[in-house]
């Protein structure tokens, strides 16, 4: 650190000022923030810290339960009646200085919506899709009904090779709007996740192709910018959805795609290459099946340590059959000799009872909008299975 401008401590070189407190921007602020927290939410408020997820506070008391969420210094407090809430902020008002916003109606770039007669919680980011919008100089870009178009295939041999290539992409903001709709993409729009993992391989040095792309990710958005995860609607059970896309990409890697949902609605999603060359289409899609039973079991350590315990298998769904087959009694296939032991891993878990896998047909298949570039029709089924609406 430099003396700040303007204050003279001493005129003696060679010594150095001892930093008293943390501030923000340095390495270590957010740990000593995050230990001072803590340290007043279990002594003072007697909360838990979750094991599955370190962010995570809660008080259980009979029937009474506490919740606190924490994203740095942004605090999201749940509980089953307001005098809770109110001992809770209470206690924080004694050790820092609070900001109350109130009933919660925004947190880090998303509109919460709560409507208690019909018991719903919607999230959405509306407002955060139009500046980005506005941004890039999107806002009047021509609406499109799907993401990606399926019939163009992006490679690294379209980026730039020619001066004039280069000049034409010198001043386009690939990385920072790609940046963007993955903000997007974590929070709120599961539809885009495929179109943002294909996008961000080529933010090293992206061509034109890949630009225009990226403007039809941004007009697809445009168009669908008002719909909402809504929560509560529907009483359901917690349901996974595996799928993989086979290899199709220039690399051979499979695509794996997972998604989980709640009372009808996707609260958990994710699209990742797999580390290995699959030689056939069920093993791709056994290698996500086994990547999505790992999200299971954290979705099932979390919900037994702060809600009820699960009494049941999380039922998972596959559209391939060969892949369900796989797991069950520890069957040997002399053509699944070459597949990794740790794949494997997802056999003792339907064993022990903690997942069920079951068969889903591909036209239902939820997960298969995470793991390629659909045509509109399906991508607008998809969007729907995922749970997300307008109203």
């Amino acid at each position: 650190m430099c003396i700040p401008p303007g204050i003279t401590v001493t005129e003696t070189k060679g010594l150095a000022l001892r930093l008293l407190k943390p501030i923000y921007r340095l390495r270590q602020s957010g740990r000593l923030w995050y230990q001072k927290l803590w340290e007043i939410l279990h002594d003072v408020l007697g909360m838990k810290r979750c094991e599955v997820d370190q962010a995570l506070f809660y008080r259980i008391e009979g029937e009474s339960v506490m919740i606190i969420v924490t994203h740095v210094n942004d605090l999201t407090l749940v509980g089953t009646t307001m005098k809770e809430i109110r001992k809770i902020k209470a206690g924080l008002r004694s050790r820092l200085t609070i900001l109350d916003l109130g009933e919660i109606n925004w947190i880090i770039g998303w509109a919460i919506t709560l409507d208690r007669e019909a018991r719903t919680l919607s999230i959405s980011q509306t407002s955060y899709i139009t500046a980005s919008l506005q941004r890039y100089g999107f806002e009047d870009i021509r609406h499109l009904s799907t993401p990606m178009d399926p019939n163009i295939k992006l490679s690294v041999s379209q980026s730039p090779q020619t001066p004039e290539e280069i000049a034409a992409m010198k001043n386009k903001p690939y990385r920072e709007a790609v940046g963007a709709l993955m903000y997007a993409s974590l929070g709120t729009c599961p539809d885009i996740v495929y179109a943002v993992r294909i996008l961000s391989k080529f933010n090293k040095k992206p061509g034109l192709v890949h630009w225009n792309t990226l403007k039809r990710v941004y007009a697809y958005l445009a168009g669908t910018r008002d719909l909402k995860l809504t929560f509560g609607a529907h009483q359901a059970n917690l349901t996974g959805y595996a799928d993989a896309d086979g290899s199709m990409h220039e690399d051979r890697k499979a695509i794996s795609g997972c998604a989980y949902l709640i009372d009808g609605t996707a609260m958990s999603w994710s699209s990742k290459r797999q580390e290995i060359i699959a030689l056939s289409t069920a093993e791709a899609e056994y290698m996500a099946a086994t990547h999505t039973t790992k999200e299971a079991l954290w979705l099932r350590s979390l919900i037994n340590e702060i809600f009820e315990k699960f009494s049941r298998p999380i039922t998972l769904f596959g559209d391939n059959q060969s892949a369900i087959a796989l797991p069950k009694d520890h069957q040997y296939h002399a053509r699944t000799k070459n597949i990794d032991i740790r794949f494997h891993f997802i056999r003792w878990i339907v064993e022990e009872g903690k997942i069920k896998l079951v068969y889903c047909p591909t036209d239902k298949m939820v997960a298969d909008t995470l793991t390629k570039a659909l045509l509109s029709a399906k991508v607008k089924h998809f969007v729907c299975a995922l749970g997300l609406s307008k109203d």
